[in-house]
């Protein structure tokens, strides 16, 4: 469904972002995108979802390469911002309607789909917010929020999803309800995190990026947890000294 091919990227007067990346992902994957803060996630996500573009190398998207001006193809710009949608960490950044129920059918208005309000209902039932469709989606907590961005994301239906620490301003209880919900989505995902222990139910693929903006691991978890090189230079776990002596085990990084 999506390839990258040696993408770089770099923001202006800073290091680089992103250091010649290159992976595929198949329909219906998912997969979780892990590394250390400021490693390039956001960066990856912002170029899957056409909003930024490789400074050097390709990304495509079903054989087509994604660029700026395949995007001023409106046929086809359309089909792409339908199918491909990316969910913000602070879902404060995707809220700007009245309604909760406005929210939710703004990009179908836009699309022009076929019964909207059928989708909404559905997408609002789903989600678990069809009790909050007149209220202003400001006013509704943190978990709340998430769940009518994820709600007007999918009520697109997108064939590809993109989370961007979706758990990072969750509670418990949410945090496990969003990891189930995904677990029995059949969207194609690709997530990112920090936190190793969620990793593996976020995604049964693991890409790893560096504190080098390399990719560094695409595999298992399993065997990404078994390679301590790795986790070390990812800066995903630690090890800690007691008295005098240095603790062998080593420790995983789970930053909230």
């Amino acid at each position: 469904m999506i390839e990258l091919e040696r993408v770089s990227y770099h923001y202006p007067e800073s290091e680089p972002a992103l250091k010649e990346v290159s992976f595929s992902v198949a329909q219906n994957e998912h997969v979780v995108l892990l590394g250390a803060n400021g490693c390039g996630k956001t960066t990856l996500l912002r170029i899957l979802n056409g909003l930024i573009f490789p400074q050097q190398g390709a990304y495509r998207y079903e054989s087509e390469p994604v660029t700026p001006r395949r995007l001023r193809d409106k046929s086809w710009s359309r089909r792409f911002r339908s199918e491909v949608v990316l969910l913000f960490q602070h879902p404060e950044a995707m809220l700007f309607n009245p309604t909760v129920y406005d929210e939710i059918a703004y990009g179908l208005r836009q699309l022009g789909v076929d019964d909207l309000h059928g989708r909404v209902r559905c997408w609002a039932d789903r989600l678990g917010v069809e009790q909050q469709l007149q209220r202003p989606p400001l006013h509704l907590s943190g978990g709340e929020k998430q769940k009518v961005c994820l709600a007007a994301l999918l009520a697109l239906e997108p064939q590809l999803l993109l989370l961007d620490e979706p758990t990072a301003n969750l509670d418990p209880r949410s945090t496990g309800w969003l990891i189930d919900f995904l677990q029995d989505l059949r969207v194609t995902t690709v997530a990112t995190t920090h936190n190793l222990s969620l990793a593996g139910e976020l995604g049964d693929r693991v890409l790893v990026l560096s504190e080098e903006h390399e990719l560094i691991f695409d595999g298992r978890m399993e065997d990404l947890l078994g390679d301590e090189e790795k986790l070390l230079a990812a800066n995903l776990v630690h090890s800690h000294r007691h008295g005098s002596s240095r603790d062998k085990r080593f420790h995983v990084h789970d930053w909230s």
